[in-house]
């Protein structure tokens, strides 16, 4: 027996020394960590975007889960927690009980003055001072930088953030959570000494504390002041997007969504109330619509249907379509109208590009047919993301031939329907930053590289969008995007007097009230006899009139943005057509412009009473689709 206990002591004490000192220590020291200041981002002119200022966290001793109820029953008052939040926390004592337990970590000065007044009647609490982040310009940059909360236990389940602890504070959304790993450095760590019912005693002198590492800065190519004039100008009783891009770089100027919210409200936790209005409100401010919103392109995917029949040799662009409008069109038992009752008469590309006639790409898009028309557009990446360097990017919805009708609706597409695709209607529906890096692509020399928002260290970005056309289709397209902004085009009162602007208004239909389609607005600006320097994306949803809301909001960012860069002032009472005219202002740029399309001819005979029909095979087909086809 003393052999045996003698041999159980030497096992215990010099064999497994370290194991047991290792153990004894676990038990009566607890970590508590030291968050890591996180980086600052700044945009591309030096002014900051987010940065980490001082603040006071709250942590709760750890004790049995009954005692942790009374205290934190003894803090609500402090805090004003209410019975929700302390049964949540109540319950995380119970399933961590040797953590301590983050109860705040953005106290106010009031809060932290209350809570030292009564250190007395409150021994178990820790305050700690720590980073905070803020956001000088919270509402303007919410969507796009994003926020930081603390990390969820669904989180920490997620081979993505191996390492990190409960309590570290993560970014959720945007470029805080796209940039995680490079903007919250690395954690440091000190130990506390507790006795056996896990009471605090003090710090551990004879444990090294681990210093945190800060975060790495960011730049990125936002434009900060024009982010904030988006925000200004964006109507506040509407909803929808502005995305404007360097063209020939992919450089993100500006990536605004409305309605926002503050996203310092939401920082290192929000109370359930601020959570509950904002997602119960039916605007869904929480919902970054550049990169998240999903609409019909209406006529400003007509450009993608142009440049596919250039190049497949459908068309030249002094073509003129056989059937000239007059209002409508009919094509294997459907009717479908275009915008204008009176229709357009006969036009060529360019007229029909600033006109916006529907009759004239219902006919460019029979002539391509459904299955080549939707493998090219799928070609140009309308069914795949941009690769924006932001997080859960969304897809549009495009097909890619007969077949994709099959296995998504379960039926054959019927010869009619590409007349819904060829105006950017039917299955075709986009985010604003997918139309953005299209029209990119029609500013340069039909490419673009993917769009982003981290500036790069002068590394090339690959190619994301090749349209992989003629130099002489590009120029036919620009000509009809020049004549939408010039007098007869449907954008002509959003023109600008200092810059040239090309574009294409879009009325998309919008299957929650018919009567009030979204508006779109989708082009390019820079000097009058330069290359493009700007590109914006606007879609304003129950907008109405591409021309009259969304290309307003276009042209005025354009204009800021080129004013700003060659030192102009802008005066942003009168920087569109319609505002000078409005202001008594001259306006004799406009009319005296070179490139005012010739008026479209009026059609030769009054419009029948049946419209004009064009049979596929001699026989009407059956109509799957009902949806209205007048959207402009």
């Amino acid at each position: 027996m003393i052999g045996t206990i003698g041999a159980a002591f030497f096992r215990t004490q010099v064999i497994r020394a370290s194991d047991f000192a290792l153990r004894s220590d676990d038990n009566r020291l607890r970590l508590i960590p030291i968050p890591a200041p996180r980086g600052t981002i700044y945009d591309r002119d030096g002014e900051i975007i987010a940065e980490t200022v001082s603040s006071y966290a709250l942590y709760l001793e750890r004790g049995p889960v009954d005692s942790a109820r009374v205290r934190l029953d003894r803090l609500a008052p402090f805090l004003e927690l209410d019975s929700a939040r302390v049964d949540e926390m109540a319950e995380r004592v119970r399933r961590q009980p040797y953590q301590p337990l983050l109860i705040a970590n953005t106290l106010t000065f009031d809060q932290v003055s209350r809570l030292e007044e009564n250190r007395l009647e409150l021994p178990w609490i820790v305050l700690d001072a720590r980073p905070l982040r803020r956001y000088p310009d919270g509402e303007a940059v919410a969507h796009l930088i994003g926020y930081v909360a603390e990390i969820s236990e669904r989180e920490m389940a997620d081979s993505t953030w191996r390492g990190y602890r409960m309590g570290r504070q993560i970014g959720k959304s945007g470029i805080e959570r796209q940039y995680e790993r490079t903007l919250g450095g690395t954690a440091g760590a000190r130990y506390m000494e507790v006795d056996a019912r896990g009471r605090t005693v003090g710090a551990f002198s004879a444990s090294k504390t681990l210093q945190p590492a800060a975060g790495t800065d960011l730049e990125l190519t936002l434009d900060l002041e024009l982010q904030r004039f988006a925000h200004r100008i964006f109507p506040q009783h509407m909803r929808g997007a502005i995305v404007a891009m360097a063209p020939s770089t992919g450089e993100i100027l500006a990536l605004y969504s409305h309605p926002t919210y503050d996203a310092n409200l939401l920082i290192g936790g929000v109370s359930p109330r601020v959570w509950r209005a904002l997602n119960e409100d039916p605007a869904r401010p929480l919902l970054n619509r550049t990169t998240h919103g999903i609409y019909p392109p209406g006529s400003t995917w007509k450009l993608a249907t142009a440049l596919i029949a250039l190049e497949k040799g459908v068309i030249t662009p002094q073509m003129r379509m056989p059937y000239a409008c007059s209002g409508g069109l009919s094509y294997a038992g459907r009717y479908s109208r275009c915008w204008r009752p009176q229709g357009h008469g006969l036009q060529d590309l360019a007229s029909a590009i600033a006109n916006s006639c529907n009759v004239y790409f219902y006919q460019l898009g029979i002539r391509l047919g459904l299955n080549q028309l939707a493998r090219e557009g799928a070609r140009l990446g309308f069914n795949r993301a941009t690769g924006v360097d932001l997080p859960t990017e969304k897809i549009g919805t495009f097909p890619d031939g007969s077949e994709w009708y099959r296995k998504r609706f379960g039926w054959t597409p019927t010869p009619s329907e590409v007349m819904s695709l060829s105006i950017g209607q039917g299955p075709n529906a986009q985010t604003p930053i997918r139309m953005a890096q299209f029209f990119a692509a029609l500013a340069g020399d039909g490419t673009a590289p993917t769009p982003h928002l981290v500036r790069l260290g002068g590394e090339p970005l690959a190619v994301e969008t090749d349209l992989n056309v003629s130099k002489a289709t590009l120029a036919s397209v620009r000509d009809g995007l020049a004549r939408v902004t010039a007098p007869g085009g449907t954008a002509y009162m959003a023109s600008l007097k200092q810059w040239k602007l090309y574009g294409k208004t879009g009325t998309s239909q919008n299957t929650q009230d018919l009567k009030k389609p979204h508006a779109w607005f989708t082009g390019f600006a820079g000097p009058i006899d330069g290359d493009p320097e700007i590109v914006v994306a606007v879609v304003v949803e129950f907008g109405e009139s591409g021309s009259g809301t969304a290309a307003p909001l276009a042209a005025k960012v354009a204009d800021f943005y080129l004013n700003r860069k060659y030192g102009f002032p802008t005066d942003e009472t009168k920087q569109t057509l319609r505002e000078r005219m409005e202001a008594g202002r001259r306006t004799e740029f406009v009319r005296a412009s070179p490139t005012a399309p010739e008026p479209a001819p009026a059609p030769e005979t009054p419009t029948p009473a049946t419209p004009p029909e064009i049979e596929v095979n001699g026989a009407a087909a059956d109509v799957r689709h009902s949806e209205p086809d007048a959207f402009e």
